[in-house]
């Protein structure tokens, strides 16, 4: 999984990156990796892992991970190229999913690049960079289907479909707030439009507003009305609290977030709701070898999922013997699990469900 990080200058975009990015890269269980300058591999939080090595005796364990793009460059005119903004858009277009910070604390010493704090006003600028870039991709696809239509009638669906698209851009609709039948998606999904990525708004505020009632931040409460409208999710952060997690070792950063009365870091609560987002879950396998999260969408039968170890797995497949995390847990052993008819035996309709431990069968 893919999340590129967007915001205007001085919003707390890098800040919350740099920290996030650091957290992964001081904690034994969350190893990190520096790809490039602005990018980084952080692994994704899962105390179901360690738990199952210590049963199985694992040599290894190996937790799913989420690549973090800190994307920059995004001013005014990014669509025609100003700053960085045809990196910025080639960038975008690869990530799964957007979190788009915005600046909802006031602080006279950070000087806001439109020289007020206004979530709104912030939102509506980077969308509106977003919807030219796509607007720009989509007319030039439906200038070159218009051609081909002479020779190929059928695809007059596909234009019918690209114009209405169009035309709820250029009323500036983001492609993700708009009702679209399953049909209507697949004529776009090879486009990659950058308003049809999910989003994440992740609110910066300040540690004071994030300890005692975010409830009480009137810019907050603008961002969740503009979320509401178009199915994105708002995610409430200080990249002040999660920069002092970031210095902490395991034990110190738990004696904080105890003392603050925060029971995640932002790390982990960012993991969770980008699965939210995405529908994701994780199933696991577990041996000595290694104890390992495979990361797929909701509703992978069997097949699918085990294609996701080796694509030998899935042409093969035979059948799945699963157990329940929890049920394997209780019964302290997998043998103990599978003298109580609790390891299943399952074929190929089978929908994986969030921490199935699973041993594939296969013949190739």
């Amino acid at each position: 999984m893919k999340l590129g990080i967007v915001g205007l200058p001085n919003v707390g975009k890098s800040t919350l990156f740099n920290a996030i990015t650091k957290a992964g890269a001081e904690s034994a269980n969350y190893p990190f990796c520096t790809i490039e300058p602005n990018v980084g591999i952080v692994s994704v939080p899962d105390a179901r892992l360690p738990v199952l090595a210590k049963m199985n005796h694992s040599a290894k364990i190996v937790p799913a991970v989420i690549e973090f793009v800190d994307i920059a460059g995004l001013v005014k005119g990014a669509s025609k190229g100003e700053g960085l903004g045809n990196k910025f858009l080639s960038h975008i277009r690869e990530v799964d999913a957007i979190v788009h910070v915005v600046r909802c604390f006031d602080d006279k010493n950070i000087v806001h690049v439109e020289g007020s704090v206004d979530p709104k006003r912030d939102i509506e600028t980077i969308n509106l960079e977003l919807i030219l870039a796509d607007m720009d991709v989509l007319e030039r696809k439906l200038s070159r289907s218009i051609k081909a239509l002479k020779g190929d009638k059928s695809l007059q669906k596909e234009i019918d479909v690209l114009e209405k698209i169009k035309t709820s851009l250029e009323n500036e609709i983001c492609v993700r707030s708009m009702e679209l039948s399953d049909e209507e998606k697949d004529v776009i999904r090879d486009i990659s439009l950058l308003t049809a990525k999910p989003v994440i708004y992740a609110t910066n505020v300040s540690e004071e507003d994030f300890v005692d009632g975010i409830e009480k931040n009137q810019y907050v409460k603008m961002v969740e009305e503009i979320a509401k409208k178009e199915n994105s999710l708002v995610l409430p952060i200080s990249a002040k609290i999660e920069s002092e997690i970031a210095e902490l070792d395991e034990e110190e950063k738990a004696a904080f977030l105890d003392e603050l009365g925060i029971h995640e870091s932002g790390l982990d609560r960012l993991v969770k709701a980008s699965y939210s987002l995405l529908g994701l879950i994780s199933y696991i396998t577990s041996g000595e070898m290694e104890t390992k999260a495979w990361t797929i969408r909701k509703g992978t039968k069997a097949p699918g999922a085990a294609g996701k170890i080796h694509s030998d797995f899935e042409r093969g497949f035979i059948r799945a013997e699963v157990v329940a995390y929890d049920d394997l847990i209780a019964c302290g052993s997998h043998l103990a699990a599978k003298e109580k008819g609790l390891v299943r035996s399952e074929g190929k309709e089978y929908i994986v469900k969030d921490g199935d431990v699973i041993l594939f069968r296969f013949n190739v």
